[in-house]
């Protein structure tokens, strides 16, 4: 038989166990499912929607604040980014200034060069106008040549260095009369975007020609390891007297450069122990110029939309052989100055007692003894705007908006930032030694 109390017992248990069900359970061998009277009312469900749609505002605006801090981040890494590689290749073009030069183009009767193919010209006019970079052919040595230094329109050896003091734009809030960005010119066989230039070797008697290992060091090899005899090179010879070191070769129809394959006529005489030096300079065109050009400027020309007003992008261009253009390769962007400053041992006791913005009036032979060192000032700011943040300059002898770009004396320059106040500026600072002038 079954025990009476047995249903009575489960029916209390599960019904304490099940409080907010809306399971009710009857005597018998079934359940039977009945409405209870228990519910939220109106205001409760009112209040968990208000709690619940705070929560999730607080959520949002976390996510948000986090979203922008992430953008600008990421906005600053790649600015440090871009800064570090492109600001790593100016310093090695600085460095570079002089590889490769010829010092003596007096050879096999220069000045008389007539020859279709033999003129050493260099950059092509082309005038800016006012608030633009300077003409880069003001900087030429070949032809035409440039008014500096003295004589005027005499193709010359080229200078390793050139500078346009305060020739470029100028995008200080408050102008200064003779105040603007520098333009810097270096002149140098491997300042060139090309693998070519950046290959040499040894050139003897009877067209013999050193071979390096692994091979694809070897000038006539392209950038995926393939022969090209076709690459333009020059010849120098590094010895002989005073006036005659680093003389660049010419042959009886006063080419100075040729094809790898077809350097016969600028070799040592047969029997001789000279060593001539072989330079990869362009891998196809014909060369207009001894060596290859780098120009640095600001312009402003395909600017990011996040630079600040008044900013512009700095440039390396090189210039063309085929017809003296130039090709410009972005550098840095948002940049709004750069300041130049050559500091010289005008004595040549080894000690560096002079510094110079301007060098224009110096020839070749003056900026290789003189020059020792360089140093190049950039006004530029990391990631986007950001309204949270406002420029204050730390200099007591400065206004609140106003930033120093380069030293105190020559070279320096303050800067009026404006209103452009909510940007992060920084002056990138790089001192190059020069090690390829002499």
């Amino acid at each position: 038989m079954e025990k009476p109390g047995l249903y009575s017992q489960l029916y209390k248990c599960v019904e304490k166990t099940m409080k907010h069900s809306f399971i009710s359970l009857k005597r018998g061998n079934s359940f039977k499912m009945i409405k209870r009277e228990e519910g939220f009312s109106l205001v409760e469900l009112l209040i968990t929607m208000v709690v619940f749609v705070l929560i999730l505002a607080a959520t949002s605006n976390t996510f948000i604040d986090l979203l922008k801090d992430f953008k600008k981040q990421s906005a600053l890494s790649e600015t440090n980014i871009e800064g570090a590689v492109g600001l790593e290749t100016l310093q090695r073009d600085i460095a570079s200034a002089g590889y490769g030069l010829p010092w003596n183009v007096d050879g096999a009767a220069w000045t008389d060069l007539t020859a279709a193919g033999s003129t050493y010209v260099e950059a092509v006019s082309d005038p800016q106008g006012a608030g633009e970079p300077p003409d880069p052919a003001s900087f030429n040595d070949g032809s035409p040549a440039s008014a500096l230094p003295v004589p005027a329109n005499t193709r010359r050896a080229p200078r390793a260095l050139a500078s346009g003091n305060n020739t470029g734009v100028d995008f200080s809030a408050v102008a200064v009369v003779g105040e603007s960005s520098d333009y810097l010119v270096i002149k140098a066989i491997n300042v060139a975007t090309n693998v070519t230039s950046q290959k040499w070797t040894h050139l003897k008697a009877g067209d013999a020609k050193t071979g390096w290992t692994p091979q694809c060091e070897n000038v006539n090899r392209d950038s995926s390891c393939n022969t090209d005899n076709a690459v333009k090179v020059i010849v120098i010879n590094p010895g002989g007297a005073s006036g005659s070191q680093r003389l660049l070769k010419v042959d009886a129809g006063k080419i100075f450069f040729k094809a790898y394959s077809a350097t016969a006529d600028l070799d040592p005489d047969t029997g001789s122990t000279d060593v001539y030096v072989l330079y990869g300079v362009s891998p196809g065109t014909d060369l207009r110029m001894p060596f290859n050009r780098a120009d640095y400027f600001i312009e402003e020309l395909n600017m990011p939309s996040t630079c600040a007003p008044n900013t512009g992008v700095l440039y390396k261009a090189v210039v063309n052989h085929s017809d003296g253009k130039l090709t410009k390769i972005p550098v840095l962007d948002c940049v709004a100055d750069m300041q130049v400053v050559f500091r010289r041992d005008t004595n040549t006791d080894g000690i560096i007692d002079t510094e110079s913005e301007d060098i224009s009036t110096l020839d070749a032979t003056t900026i290789r003894d003189q020059v020792k060192e360089v140093r190049v000032y950039i006004l530029a700011h990391e990631g986007q705007r950001d309204a949270g943040y406002t420029y204050r300059s730390t200099d007591a002898t400065l206004g609140d908006t106003q930033i120093r770009v380069g030293e105190a004396g020559i070279g320096g320059r303050i800067f009026d930032l404006g209103t452009n106040i909510n940007y992060r500026w920084k002056v990138y600072t790089l001192v190059i030694k020069m090690e390829n002038l002499k």
